[in-house]
C-alpha cells in the first residue's frame, strides 16, 4: 500500500510538470523501482546487441539504444552502468511517458583499449517488467 501511495505521489509530480521537463530525483527513481505493481514495459527499437565494425585506436564512439515505453505508466530509468571505465553510459533524467521514446547512450573511448574485438556491456535498471534489468552490449574492432 505504501508503494502505491509513493507511486501516486510520483505520478502527481510528473503530471504537474506539464511537458515533462522535471528531472527525476534518485529518491523518486528508487520508489518507482520498488513499486512493482506499477511497472511498465519497454520495447527496444534498436538492437540490444550492436556490432559497430572497425574503430581506429584513439577514437571515441557514441552508441545509442533507442526504446519506447510500451506500457501504461511512466518509465523511469533508475541507473545505467558500464562493464568498464572505457565506456560511459548516459541515462534519461526525465520519465518517459507511455507511448513516448527515449534513449540510452554509451560513449566508448578506444584510446587505451587493445587492438581487436572489444565487447562492452551497459546495464539498465528501470521500472519495467518482466525484468527491471536489461543488458545492452556492443562490439567494436579496434584497429591501429
Amino acid at each position: 500500500m505504501r508503494y502505491c501511495i509513493a507511486f501516486s505521489i510520483l505520478l502527481c509530480i510528473i503530471a504537474s510538470c506539464g511537458n515533462n521537463d522535471k528531472k527525476i530525483t534518485p529518491e523518486q527513481a528508487g520508489k518507482a523501482i520498488n513499486d512493482t505493481a506499477n511497472y511498465t514495459t519497454i520495447e527496444w527499437i534498436d538492437s540490444v546487441n550492436q556490432n559497430l565494425g572497425n574503430l581506429k585506436k584513439g577514437k571515441v564512439l557514441e552508441v545509442v539504444y533507442k526504446f519506447k515505453n510500451s506500457g501504461n505508466t511512466p518509465l523511469i530509468v533508475q541507473d545505467v552502468s558500464a562493464s568498464c571505465g572505457c565506456t560511459v553510459p548516459v541515462k534519461p533524467e526525465k520519465p518517459i511517458l507511455p507511448g513516448d521514446t527515449g534513449e540510452i547512450k554509451a560513449v566508448f573511448d578506444s584510446a587505451n583499449r587493445p587492438e581487436g574485438e572489444n565487447i562492452k556491456q551497459v546495464i539498465v535498471i528501470a521500472n519495467t517488467k518482466p525484468n527491471n534489468e536489461t543488458t545492452l552490449s556492443f562490439r567494436v574492432n579496434v584497429t591501429e
